[in-house]
């Protein structure tokens, strides 16, 4: 098998999509053409050597011609999203996309609109080297989305925000500064916002199946199971992601997510008299007389320590995995050179 190098578009549990790159690192022309399909070669991955590909990955593969490629490894990311694995089980990294410019956050201007999970999700995509942009879809179905316009004012200062209709096509043109060739994003969501809806206005033909979503409660049914990516006529590239209500931190920089939308907040901690204060009932706290005020909401600061409470939880696991996949790499070594003395 010959070596060479890919990049993955879709995953599909254990299996990957690929396409092939040329100058090392940039796909091939055709990037919605018939993919090529690998599998991980376990004896690196399962040892922690290399990290799992998501899309969006640049890899390297051992070219398979009858059958499926093997991986065997992961290039360096410029950008990197992944969450707290959300099966009840799982406490692990899951990785969801990589190698993006922009992630649009999008929110539907229904009864689904929900301004503490853009919290999240802003503090996600911070935390992922990229630029986040706010995506607020379904413009046709209200007149007047002020509400909605002065709540993300106040909890996502300096970024961008973009109304667009899938069904009338009004506010498209506003991606397209974003959308560029070369480009790469994130379609980041709960079930029923319309990134499919969105994705297929922008490719000009319907590639993505569409569901209606729940008239009780305005609700999404799941449309994308999986995640991939697709290239829009222009050369820009779009990854869609599966409906995600709950987004849960990994890694050591959920910290730095957390402060990049509540800097607010953050300010005003410094200000109490006691070092120590717990900001409930202490005399002279500045969070306690800033809530008081009308400076900072009451929900905007529980939102606040419930993303900070998960954060450490989230540092102290992945610091936990780390290790494990330290000593995994050294048993793995060690066994290798046994093998070696053996022989």
């Amino acid at each position: 098998m010959t070596q060479t190098t890919a990049k993955v578009t879709a995953v599909h549990k254990e299996r990957y999509e690929l396409i092939p790159c040329r100058d090392g690192l940039r796909p091939s022309a055709g990037a919605n053409s018939a993919p090529l399909y690998g599998r991980l070669k376990t004896g690196i991955y399962m040892n922690g050597m290399e990290p799992y590909p998501t899309v969006g990955d640049i890899v390297d593969i051992l070219f398979n011609p009858q059958g499926d490629s093997v991986i065997i490894k992961t290039h360096s990311r410029r950008s990197y999203f992944s969450r707290l694995d959300p099966d009840p089980g799982g406490h692990r990294e899951q990785a969801v996309a990589a190698n993006f410019d922009y992630v649009f956050i999008m929110q539907s201007l229904n009864q689904d609109f929900n301004l503490r999970r853009m919290e999240r999700y802003l503090a996600l995509v911070w935390q992922s080297g990229a630029t986040p942009v706010i995506v607020l879809t379904k413009a046709d179905l209200t007149e007047n989305p002020s509400r909605q316009l002065g709540e993300i004012e106040s909890a996502a200062m300096g970024v961008d925000t973009v109304l667009v209709s899938a069904v009338t096509g009004s506010g498209l043109d506003g991606l397209e500064k974003y959308l560029q060739p070369g480009k790469t994003c994130v379609f980041l969501g709960s079930s029923g916002v319309g990134k499919s809806s969105l994705l297929n206005a922008l490719m000009g033909a319907d590639v993505m199946t569409v569901k209606a979503i729940r008239e009780d409660d305005a609700k999404g049914r799941h449309t994308t199971t999986h995640r991939q990516l697709a290239a829009l006529p222009n050369g820009a590239c779009v990854i869609d992601t599966p409906g995600m209500r709950e987004l849960g931190f990994w890694g050591e920089e959920g910290d730095e997510g957390i402060s990049g939308i509540f800097s607010d907040i953050e300010t005003v901690l410094g200000g109490c008299r006691f070092s120590d204060c717990r900001h409930q009932s202490e005399p002279g706290c500045a969070v306690r007389a800033a809530i008081e005020r009308g400076d900072v909401a009451q929900e905007r600061w529980e939102s606040y320590q419930k993303l900070k409470r998960e954060a450490l939880y989230a540092e102290n696991k992945a610091a936990a995995m780390r290790e494990k996949s330290e000593r995994n790499q050294h048993i793995a070594v060690w066994s290798r050179q046994r093998k070696k003395e053996v022989w």
